[in-house]
């Protein structure tokens, strides 16, 4: 019989001594899957980055200088649709199924008016946001353009990252990731549309002329939207359609309920303000960059997209240990928690020290996926190479802080990242910047992330994130 994730939760509800080994193999087949879909949602990164980058520089740095703020609007939902992940996941570990139902139907009113409201602030701001942040004149035009259209898809990107996020914590990792791979497919097809002009090319031995719009950045913004709106719809109807403990096709009430707001409020809300003070701190980041020039914002912000292939299985492990712990605290299983929370972030630190050594080795062909440009090329290279080091602990910092969330502890992965993102990385870069350039804002980076990493070991070593215990 296979091992899944619903019948682990059931041997721990009735306090079963699950072996080490099962417990491995639920571990594994929820990563895996959850991998590959951060892998593929990096692709669509480097896709567009890719094709975007061959326009030139300034095509790059236009979306380099908006790309902290679509992370602090993103961020901020990200963290309040993983607040109801974690309670669905919670729920389902105590096999309270009616109660999981429930925050779902709540989650997709949630859904409607947070993503509807975010998108009306992004499109609100998006003719002023370059310049606040510091553009040259000759940037602002694309970046207010792909900010503006990236804002106006926010509702249904939250749709797709919500109910994936929620398909994880029943224990599907599979179908979120095949999702992001569809996504992945239209960004391609829509960007290599609406991106390019017209042009002569060859195919099989043949010239042909492929027609395109030649929207250059603004079209590389309306492909990732359009993509975006088709895998958030999809990821709603497996909701609605499969059969699966939150099919709401089960008679239930759309009453927002008292228990949830309180859970929002006590998980997600600092989920949210976590998220919102690590972006915000990106948005100074730029903010200091983006007084070093037009290589230097272009080269920083292809090296945050190459780096993201290090990160992806991180951030795969992650979304795997909050279902998994949830689901053992909701089970009232202490000793399952701890052991998933210590694996899985052990897997995460090796598999990210792994792909560390990678990145410092082939940094250079990293950077030029997205670019000919040999001065970007050369300086980004740097940066990966400098920030190499850090990744294992990064590694940790990621999964830890999601086998604490899936307990609930969300306010000390706020308060963690709070003091490490803006007491050490800030203040080191705003030092750093004007003597070493775009070293120092990486150098200052490689120490945070290594500061951070032993902040969450030594939180997770403690076992006070366990006292939060199961929700509502």
């Amino acid at each position: 019989m296979t091992l899944s994730l619903d019948i682990l939760a059931a041997r721990m509800r009735q306090g079963e001594s699950i072996p080490l080994g099962d417990t491995a193999r639920v571990a594994v087949a929820l990563s895996v899957p959850a991998i590959l879909q951060q892998l593929v949602v990096t692709a669509m990164e480097y896709i567009d980055a890719a094709m975007v980058g061959h326009i030139g520089a300034e095509a790059t740095a236009a979306i380099g200088i908006v790309s902290s703020s679509t992370w602090l609007l993103h961020g901020i939902l990200v963290g309040l649709f993983t607040s109801f992940a974690i309670q669905i996941a919670q729920y389902l570990g105590a096999d309270r199924q009616d109660d999981a139902r429930g925050v779902l139907r709540q989650s997709m009113i949630f859904n409607i008016l947070l993503g509807c409201g975010m998108a009306a602030l992004g499109i609100g701001i998006c003719r002023f946001l370059p310049g606040w942040l510091g553009a040259d004149p000759s940037l602002q035009g694309n970046a207010s353009a792909y900010f503006g259209i990236w804002s106006a898809a926010l509702p249904f990107s939250m749709a797709m990252g919500m109910y994936s996020a929620m398909l994880r914590a029943t224990g599907d990792a599979l179908t979120p990731s095949l999702i992001s791979v569809l996504v992945c497919v239209l960004d391609i097809f829509f960007n290599f549309f609406l991106i390019n002009p017209t042009r002569e090319m060859e195919l099989f031995g043949q010239t042909v002329t492929m027609f395109g719009f030649g929207w250059g950045v603004p079209g590389a913004a309306l492909g990732t939207a359009l993509a975006t709106l088709i895998g958030g719809l999809a990821a709603l109807a497996v909701l609605l359609l499969r059969e699966s403990p939150l099919a709401i096709r089960y008679p239930g009430s759309w009453k927002i309920t008292r228990s949830c707001l309180i859970n929002l409020w006590r998980v997600g809300v600092p989920l949210a303000a976590e998220r919102a003070a690590l972006s915000s701190a990106q948005v100074l980041l730029v903010r200091i960059v983006s007084q070093l020039g037009t290589v230097a914002i272009a080269a920083n912000s292809l090296a945050v997209s190459a780096e993201g292939l290090c990160y992806m299985a991180g951030y795969g492990i992650q979304d795997a240990s909050i279902a998994l712990v949830g689901q053992a605290v909701g089970a009232h299983r202490r000793d399952m928690s701890k052991r998933f929370a210590w694996l899985c972030t052990g897997m995460g630190m090796g598999i990210m020290a792994l792909s560390g050594v990678l990145m410092w080795l082939f940094a250079p062909a990293l950077m030029s996926i997205f670019t000919a440009d040999a001065a970007v090329i050369a300086l980004g290279a740097q940066m990966l190479r400098i920030e190499a080091f850090a990744e294992p602990m990064f590694g940790a910092s990621i999964v830890a802080s999601g086998a604490m969330q899936g307990a609930g502890d969300s306010t000390a992965c706020f308060v963690l990242n709070l003091f490490s993102m803006w007491g050490v990385r800030l203040t080191l870069a705003f030092l750093l910047a004007p003597r070493f350039g775009l070293t120092g804002v990486w150098t200052a980076m490689c120490v945070e992330l290594c500061t951070r990493g032993v902040l969450f070991l030594l939180r997770l070593a403690r076992g006070k994130w366990l006292e939060r215990g199961a929700l509502a």
